[in-house]
Formats: C-alpha cells, structure tokens, sequence
C-alpha cells in the first residue's frame, strides 16, 4: 500500500543508453520530453518538461530494442 505508480507519456529525446553494472546487471538511461499547454491570462502557454529515466535488468535489455527516437 505504500508503492506510487507515476505512467510518463512523452517522446523520446535521445536513444536508450545501455550499460552493464560489474554485477552484469544491464542499464538504461534514457530522457524523456512531455508537452503541455495552459492558459496565462488570456494567453495559450507551451510548456515542456523532461524527465531523466534509469531502468534496471531485463526492463532495460529488452526496452533498447524497441525505443527510439526520432
């Protein structure tokens, strides 16, 4: 009862950076950019947030061959 879920939906900003921990467990590194928009006064406001991602073990080896950006 005390485990968050967060679900980012977005692009992509670069490939997913895979790497091996001395363990051999496998890494991901990856960014992501969300867009939004909102109102400011009487003005429509783009607005973009990134989020820096790290996956772990088998998440991460079979996402790389799936994600890219383009």
């Amino acid at each position: 009862n005390d485990i968050n879920y967060t679900i980012l939906v977005g692009r992509l900003t670069k490939d997913e950076e895979l790497s091996y921990l001395q363990s051999g467990t496998a890494v991901g590194k990856m960014s992501l950019a969300n867009g939004s928009r909102r109102k400011k006064g009487e003005e429509w406001v783009d607005e973009t947030s990134f989020f820096d991602i790290t996956l772990f073990g088998k998440s991460a080896e079979s996402l790389t061959r799936h994600l890219a950006s383009d």
